[in-house]
């Protein structure tokens, strides 16, 4: 899965205000004057960067994928050869993906920009899919099929590999909902650590993996 280049200057502002605006009012509500004022650029600098506001929609989206990309892009290595080094290149992957969900501020705009994306179906949504959905879950549905002995295509691999993701998407999305029921002010480095090891031990136990055996 290729990483595409970080957008710089007016593009990425732009892109950050589109993000944050097309997460909080939806993409019709959004004007592109609101969104030239947020990121401090010209109007026609929109269409000169994108096309228009369609387009910087999609690059919102693309620079979605890319960020979830790259947070995910563990130390590569050698691939994969056996149950105990998929395991390891699970939780590793799984342990990224929280921290920066949880705990990078870059990943604020990100999660409602989506939601919205998702909501409206609107044309982010395929190209997250072709992107990084599609790609980053078959890429975990080989790995666990590695570390638990079943078929990467099968029905029940691809649906586990979704609860993985779901449990982690959850804790962001829920994160008012999970603060309060624990007690914690917000996620600091010691609240998403201790829910990175509860997701280690949830994905040991599916494996059936005894970690002291």
């Amino acid at each position: 899965m290729d990483t595409l280049p970080q957008p710089e200057g007016t593009r990425l502002a732009l892109i950050e205000a589109g993000l944050r605006l097309f997460g909080q009012q939806g993409f019709a509500a959004t004007s592109v004057r609101q969104i030239a004022l947020a990121a401090g650029a010209n109007i026609a600098a929109i269409a000169y960067h994108f096309g228009g506001k369609d387009g910087l929609r999609l690059a919102c989206a693309e620079e979605f994928g890319r960020r979830m990309s790259s947070a995910m892009t563990t130390s590569p290595g050698r691939p994969a050869s056996t149950a105990a080094e998929a395991r390891a290149a699970l939780q590793d992957i799984l342990r990224a993906m929280l921290g920066f969900l949880l705990g990078d501020r870059g990943a604020g705009a990100l999660v409602p920009f989506m939601l919205r994306e998702l909501a409206e179906n609107g044309p982010g949504v395929d190209l997250v899919y072709r992107s990084f959905a599609e790609p980053t879950h078959s890429r975990l549905c080989t790995l666990w099929a590695l570390a638990s002995g079943h078929d990467p295509a099968s029905t029940d691999t691809r649906l586990i590999v979704f609860t993985l993701i779901g449990q982690i998407m959850y804790f962001r999305i829920g994160q008012p909902v999970v603060t309060r029921r624990m007690g914690w002010d917000t996620y600091g480095p010691d609240q998403i650590d201790q829910i990175a090891r509860q997701i280690s031990r949830n994905l040991d136990a599916m494996l059936g993996f005894d970690p002291e055996g």
